[in-house]
């Protein structure tokens, strides 16, 4: 169990370095000689963990050339992909890739939110809306992220379905981190306001089309936004 762990620690202090762009897609990296030194522990325990992250399709054997690593887009761990989304170096397509992900459930969920929510769903998303306004004209970024992240979530869980949240779920820290990069520019504030309150004037009339194209846009102004003020695309 004890070398299982230290697996664990090397596979992990390696992914650290990929996701920091040490390792670019495409290059290759370190042999087991050179890892065991740096890690101070066995060739066999660095090539177990490099076995760890080949099985995750983050690394691939070429014999005779070295182990590479692989394009984000050929990673098999949901949680390698988050750990890239939200600390890589050079993640501009991870980021408008999660917002691509957020427009097809999210549509979805306000779409069937919108005959399903509560009296008391309404005004909690009011009141989360209340709470960006303020944050905005004070300048706190982080409660603005904090009741931007609570708005959504209160239309997940009204969507009635229960696969939406949980999936939804180990999302939340890559989210709270592209929404307080983003969140720092009071255009992106003043836009993410105003169509939190088409959203809810949508909710509120129970009508499921408006709901979906209200969310829709939202996505789009976001997506809009990303490229635009942070990308600069």
């Amino acid at each position: 169990m004890a070398r299982k762990s230290l697996v664990g620690v090397v596979a992990d202090e390696l992914l650290d370095r990929i996701v920091a762009g040490e390792f670019p897609p495409g290059t290759v990296v370190p042999g087991e000689l050179e890892l065991s030194a740096k890690h101070e522990v066995s060739r066999m325990t660095v090539r177990e963990a490099m076995k760890t992250l080949q099985a995750q399709q983050i690394l691939s054997v070429e014999r005779g050339r070295g182990t590479f690593v692989n394009p984000l887009s050929r990673w098999a761990s949901l949680e390698a992909v988050l750990r890239a989304a939200s600390e890589g170096e050079n993640d501009a397509a991870a980021a408008v890739q999660l917002i691509e992900l957020r427009r097809m459930l999210e549509t979805g969920a306000c779409e069937l939110a919108a005959s399903k929510v509560s009296a008391e769903d309404l005004a909690r998303l009011g009141k989360h809306i209340d709470t960006m306004q303020a944050a905005h004209e004070k300048n706190d970024v982080a409660s603005f992220v904090e009741a931007d992240l609570a708005f959504h979530d209160v239309i997940l869980h009204a969507s009635g379905n229960v696969f939406v949240a949980v999936l939804f779920e180990p999302l939340h820290r890559v989210l709270e981190t592209r929404r307080t990069q983003t969140s720092k520019v009071p255009e992106i504030q003043e836009h993410a306001i105003g169509h939190h309150r088409s959203i809810l004037d949508a909710l509120a009339a129970g009508n499921p089309d408006q709901a979906r194209q209200a969310m829709d846009a939202h996505m789009q102004q976001t997506l809009d936004d990303l490229k635009n003020y942070v990308l600069g695309a």
